[in-house]
């Protein structure tokens, strides 16, 4: 097992002038899931090829444990990659496609009919093992893939998008199976996603990155409650944090008619902004008869709870407003209601720099 190391790490594109990823520097622990999440072309898969030797590394350096891979060619990285495609040989049957590495690498017979065995029963596969890939279901696939990486022992796996070809109620089941499977492995992973959902229930920390650069790097519940920025902020969490623009006022921060009390050395950090951005998670809202009045659109229906979905009125200019309430309040659509925010739950944001503001 290994720690993973970007040390300023840079990849520029040919033809273009902005970094696709701009001084990296991550660590990441031994036995580790580390999980790089972040919108399309954030360059999280671009950090996970300059890792896996894929993509040339322009500045910087990246270590596996002690030794300098920056400019080794993938074979010589000790590391086993599962792609989002699976790139399985549709003419091996799944033994085959398994072993197929440790052949390559000289292995005997025996001992790789062993290795592949030990993998397959991991993962549920032995009964699949003489079958062509064509004649799997999309998550077997995955798991032959996995089981592939798996039979190499490698330092570090790097898995890019794994589950972005399974159906909805397979990537759950599946993103399950990967987190209980890397944590009885105990193997330091890399795992790629645009799935802020799956960032969260599958990582021991996260790293958000926008535009090449990393935001914040985090465990999934410090990422929830302590959002560095603006962008990590309306990033995680389903549904998406309110991220609501208000006018400073000498009590607090005022959206259309309503006052949010908010202390006055917290508001002092905004400088000199006449406005700040307020964050409230849709939990954090709460039906009163003194708050942000809100018309209401939609209203979703999940059986224990409902999410309502409306806009409010500030400064002649609507902000949609997303709110958990209770699943049994009847609420008509093209009502308006009144929502407050718990005080001891806002997040707020500087309007020029957008990082946090804190006492």
């Amino acid at each position: 097992m290994a720690t993973v190391s970007f040390k300023s790490a840079t990849r520029v594109y040919p033809g273009s002038d902005t970094p696709a990823v701009d001084k990296l520097n991550l660590e990441i622990e031994d036995g580790e899931f580390m999980v790089l999440v972040g919108p399309s072309g954030c360059g999280k898969s671009t950090s996970l090829r300059m890792l896996a030797g894929l993509e040339e590394v322009n500045e910087g350096s990246i270590y596996i444990g002690d030794r300098d891979v920056t400019h080794r060619p993938p074979k010589e990285r000790d590391i086993a990659m599962v792609f989002q495609n699976y790139a399985l040989y549709p003419h091996m049957s799944v033994s085959d496609n398994m072993g197929f590495a440790l052949k390559m690498q000289g292995v005997s017979k025996e001992d790789r009919a062993k290795r592949v065995m030990e993998a397959a029963k991991l993962l549920g596969l032995e009964e699949y093992l003489d079958r062509k890939p064509k004649a799997l279901s999309g998550g077997q696939r995955q798991r032959v893939a996995m089981g592939r990486a798996i039979v190499r022992n490698p330092q570090v796996f790097l898995m890019d998008e794994p589950l972005s070809n399974l159906d909805a109620k397979l990537r759950v089941q599946t993103r399950t199976q990967i987190a209980e499977l890397q944590q009885r492995l105990g193997v330091t992973t890399v795992y790629v996603t645009h799935d802020q959902v799956e960032a969260m229930t599958m990582g021991d920390r996260v790293a958000v990155l926008k535009d090449g650069l990393l935001q914040q790097v985090d465990t999934p519940l410090n990422l929830y409650d302590a959002p560095k920025n603006k962008f990590v902020a309306g990033f995680i969490g389903s549904p998406a944090m309110n991220l609501l623009e208000a006018d400073i006022t000498e009590s607090g921060a005022k959206v259309g008619d309503y006052v949010i009390p908010i202390e006055r050395n917290i508001l002092s950090k905004a400088g000199s902004d006449k406005t700040l951005t307020i964050g409230v998670r849709p939990e954090a809202f709460k039906v009163a008869d003194n708050g942000l009045p809100v018309k209401v659109a939609v209203v979703e229906e999940l059986g224990a709870d409902a999410y309502l979905y409306g806009t409010a009125e500030h400064n002649n200019e609507h902000q949609q407003i997303v709110a958990r309430i209770d699943a049994r309040m009847p609420v008509e659509k093209g009502s308006t209601i009144r929502l407050a925010a718990v005080p001891d739950k806002l997040h707020l944001f500087s309007t020029s720099t957008e990082e946090r503001l804190t006492a």
